[in-house]
This record gives C-alpha cells, structure tokens and sequence, in this order.
C-alpha cells in the first residue's frame, strides 16, 4: 500500500484542553427555569438560534425556522433570547478558565482552548485539570460544559465534539490515528459542507480515507491551502500552541428576522440598532473601525457578505452606520428575490482609537452624543437607550444577537 510523505510529527504530552459548553443558550434557559429542564427547547424567535439537546434529537437544528422545528419537535417549546444572561454566564465561565491557566484563547462567547502544559509540575494532570474544570462549572456556573484533551488545539477541538454532550475525552499522542482516522470527514474541524461533499465525490469518506493520500492529490482536488491545510489535520501536523494575547480582528452583532416578509424599513432599523451595539463595543475597547462588513441570510438557507474599507478608521456612529444603510441598499434587489431571515454587520480593521486620522466635517461634531449614550447604556443595559425605530415587538424582533 502506498504511504504518502508524511511530515514528522513531534511528540509532546497531551495537555491542550478545548472546552465547549453544550447547547450554550438553551442550557443557560434550562438552569434558570427548572419548567424547562429535561425538555425540548429553542431559543430564538423565527428561526433557531440555539436547541436543547432533546430537541437536536429530534432533529432541530440552529438557524431552522421556527415552523419547521415544531413539526420536527410538536412539544418544543421556544423562547426569546436573552442575551444578558448569556453574557454574564459567560463571563463566569471565563473567570473559571483564567482561573485554572493563565493561556486562555477565547474561540467564541461559549468555548476556549487552554494550555495547561506548563503546571505538570505543580498540579495535576491535564485529565484531572479537565475533570476539574467541568466539575467546577457545573456546580459553581449551573451549566453543562465538554472538554477535549489532545496534544493540539485541533485534535482537542475534534476530541470534544466527538464528547459532546457533557463529556471528557482524553486522546493521547501514541492514539491519535487510531482516534482520528475512523472519523467521518465531517467531524474534521474546517471540513463543512462543501468541502465534504467534494470529499465524498471522490469517494473519501472517513480521515483516513483522506489520510492515504498524497498531499499532491488534495492540493489537486482542494486547491493549495485547503488541501495542505486537510493533509496535515490527517497526520496530526496542526500547530501545538494555543494563541493568546491577538488583537481584536472584529466587532460584530447580529439579529435573526424569521420569515418574513419584511419592510425595507424594518430591515434597515435593524441594522442601525446593530451597529449602534457594535459601535458600543467597539468605543468601549477604544477602537476604531477602518472596514464594515453587511452579513445575510436568505430564506433559501443561502448567505451574502459585503464590505467596504473607508477612508480612515472611525469610531463615528454617523459614518458607520451611514456605510452600513449604502451596503444594504446595494443588495436590496437580492433580498426582494430571496427573502431576509438575518442580517448582520462586523465592524472589521480594528485599530487603537487613540491616533485615529480626523477629518475636515462641517456637519455638528456629535462625539459628545456617542460619549453619553455609551456611559448611559454602560450604567443602565444596552436596552436603556435605543432607535425609536426599534420600539416593535413581534416575532423575531428580539435584541440583537452579540457576535464575536
């Protein structure tokens, strides 16, 4: 049988930690309503943001609509988020993680990676530290959390999915492709569904499937990066470090619509509040935005990104939001073909707001506004202060979804 060039592989302890909590939202729904726990539910409004575990047996899945989620699950029961809590028990989570190592990489408001490598010498060892950790969340946070401990971030990350949910799995260097090779290439951390599905056109179905290959073959079929990017998470060759201390790449939020149809008017107040709350963000970390990026997801499950790089980075809520109305203008047709389910913006090209580049403006300088709507939402909640235009209620017009 053929065996590819593979690259030599170091060999280190297992001792990075990818922990994830399970079913962030619901979770966090269930520990504060005991009616809820042990039963189907769905956080959102129109569409899925988050599902339970009994209900994702059912079949219920993150961004379904509402609709078709109650016909897969008749007993769902489906609350509006709150997004609140879901920071605060985040924030709790993160102290805890801080807590047992100082290299923390925050992935999202719900998983981290941890490199515990470095107290071998003082405490224990990293499949204690896990089986600590998740004891210590669950009675100190009320909330489900699954670590995977492996030799790199990328391994570990696989190692909880396959955990999940509520789980530990320890997969130690001498095991990885006993692990890893039987694995659909799904399971594969940056394999989605495209990538899968030309995977499965040449009949390669599971990482060692791929693993049999020559890099030169998945350059060929994936293209450079992919196909070199595939060929080392097959043979173990990922990076080992766990990256802390990088810069903020974005600022963002989001809102899922539900079904619409929806007004140009109700869209377009949408996505002021939202970058009225990205903004927010952004001003509190001192930052300044060079770049605004328009994300959408269409009722066909299809999406669309646009973006436009100013001049020079702002932090002005004016000029930000002004970007934002001209790039959703722009693809007003499309969402009158294809329907709204969510629409999001990212405030990217981040940049200390301290030699920030003015510029000449004859309009009223309204920094001074900024300042005070921020010090008012920062004492009083993010709602204290909103768009007249935002006062509505209905489905799928919750607070906006606090991404990234």
């Amino acid at each position: 049988m053929f065996v590819p060039n593979v690259p030599p592989v170091p060999v280190s302890r297992a001792s990075i930690l990818h922990a994830d909590l399970d079913a962030f939202y619901a979770s966090v729904e269930q520990r504060d309503s005991p009616r809820l726990r042990g039963r189907p539910v769905a956080v959102g409004g129109g569409v899925v943001l988050a599902a339970s575990y009994e209900a994702k047996r059912c079949g219920v899945a993150t961004a379904m609509g509402a609709r078709q989620a109650r016909a897969l699950c008749p007993g769902l029961i489906v609350v509006p988020p709150r997004f609140e809590a879901y920071v605060a028990a985040s924030r709790a989570v993160f102290d805890l993680f801080r807590r047992t190592t100082p290299v923390v990489q925050g992935v999202s408001i719900d998983e981290a990676f941890l490199d515990v490598g470095g107290l071998h010498r003082i405490d224990a060892a990293p499949v204690e530290i896990a089986r600590r950790l998740r004891a210590q969340v669950r009675e100190q946070v009320g909330l489900p959390i699954t670590v995977g401990v492996a030799r790199t971030p990328f391994l570990a990350k696989v190692a909880s999915r396959v955990a999940k949910p509520d789980g530990l799995l320890l997969v130690e260097p001498q095991d990885e492709d006993a692990f890893l090779h039987p694995l659909a290439v799904e399971r594969l951390w940056g394999v989605g569904d495209v990538t899968a599905a030309k995977l499965h056109s040449y009949g390669l179905r599971t990482a060692g499937d791929v693993a049999a290959l020559p890099r030169s073959v998945l350059v060929g079929a994936l293209g450079p990066a992919a196909g070199g990017h595939l060929f080392a998470v097959v043979h173990g060759a990922t990076p080992e470090r766990v990256v802390v201390g990088r810069g903020r790449g974005s600022v963002g939020a989001q809102r899922a619509l539900g079904h619409g149809p929806h007004t140009p008017d109700e869209v377009r107040a949408a996505l002021l509040g939202l970058v009225d709350r990205a903004g927010r963000r952004m001003r509190k970390a001192h930052l300044a935005a060079r770049a605004v990026v328009l994300r959408l997801r269409f009722d066909d499950y299809g999406r669309a990104t646009r973006s436009r790089t100013l001049t020079h980075p702002t932090a002005s809520g004016e000029v930000l939001a002004a970007t934002a109305v001209d790039l959703l203008g722009a693809v007003g047709p499309l969402i009158r073909e294809r329907g709204l389910t969510l629409v999001g913006v990212a405030l990217t090209h981040l940049s200390d707001d301290t030699y920030v580049q003015g510029t000449l403006d004859l309009a009223p300088d309204r920094t001074g506004l900024h300042v005070a709507l921020d010090a008012v939402a920062a004492r009083f909640g993010s709602d204290s202060v909103t768009r007249a235009a935002l006062l509505r209620t209905g489905v799928g017009w919750a607070a906006p979804v606090v991404d990234g």
